[in-house]
């Protein structure tokens, strides 16, 4: 065995066990059920495939425990979902040089295919709460951003007062998120759904409030409402970006027509209500 290829497999062989114990430890805080099974079934296959690459490399190596703990953080804040499926993701080059390295090393096949299993086991395993009540938090988020980014627009041009606008924004934002997660309630509670109507509606209505809170911040602690504005709707697009990644992780599906569909529509609606502040406060004359 060469040096490049020798040095090949004890990278493999890292990647391996530092994911053994990653799927370990966020099982171990996991209930007991399907999920918890599965992730321990996928956790034992990285331990083989380690001892696969141990038995030709002839040496023990240690798990990347700042990759170890990052993943297990990010599988407690933003749930095990997308954790998993984001390390999973980390795993297409390796499985594409698995199938190259199959010439010289017969298990490198077998390894491929279990790799490929996990994905398609983990698709399938998958029943997160937060993950199924997505459609709710995107339900809120969505409406936040349109709403709240063309009222604080206009409301930046009509009022000209920072701590104004954020107390107009605020009382606008929070009854509006009551209204969302109301309807939700009721939405959700005409179909036939396995969603619980109640958990539906706090969803939707804590994504609302999460969001408008994050939104009129910068009225808050800035003097100066247009740039106050400016950093707002940065905030809009830093949201969108995050929350469009987060789906696109979890559910599979293109992050740059959604992000970019999202972006433009809040951009485009709080653009047209900034011009509509200017103009009413123009006829009507209005200082305050």
């Amino acid at each position: 065995m060469d040096g490049q290829t020798r040095r090949k497999l004890l990278e493999y062989q890292r990647n391996e066990i530092t994911e053994h114990y990653i799927y370990r430890k966020i099982a171990s805080s996991m209930k007991p059920g399907r999920n918890r099974e599965t992730i321990d079934r996928i956790g034992r296959d990285e331990m083989r495939h380690y001892e696969i690459w141990r038995s030709y490399t002839g040496r023990e190596v240690k798990p990347d425990l700042v990759k170890l703990w990052l993943y297990y953080l990010i599988s407690r804040v933003l749930g095990f979902t997308f954790a998993i499926k984001l390390m999973e993701r980390g795993e297409d080059n390796a499985q594409a040089e698995y199938r190259r390295m199959s010439d010289r090393i017969p298990e490198a096949q077998d390894i491929f295919e279990d790799e490929t299993d996990h994905e398609e086991a983990l698709i399938r395993l998958l029943e997160e709460e937060s993950i199924r009540y997505t459609g709710s938090m995107v339900l809120g988020l969505n409406d936040a951003l349109v709403e709240l980014t063309g009222a604080l627009a206009g409301l930046t041009l009509a009022l000209q007062d920072t701590h104004l606008i954020a107390l107009t924004g605020s009382i606008t934002g929070i009854a509006a998120a009551m209204s969302m997660a109301a309807s939700e309630y009721l939405s959700t509670k005409a179909e036939e759904t396995s969603k619980n109507p109640v958990r539906a509606s706090v969803y939707t209505g804590i994504a609302y409030i999460v969001t408008v809170l994050v939104l009129i911040t910068p009225y808050l602690i800035l003097p100066n409402y247009y740039v106050s504005l400016g950093a707002t709707l940065t905030l809009a697009v830093l949201i969108i970006a995050f929350f469009t990644y987060y789906l696109s992780v979890v559910k599979d599906v293109p992050f740059r027509i959604r992000f970019l569909e999202m972006a433009g529509l809040s951009l485009g609606i709080a653009f047209i209500s900034f011009l509509v502040g200017f103009a009413l406060r123009t006829v009507f004359g209005v200082e305050v």
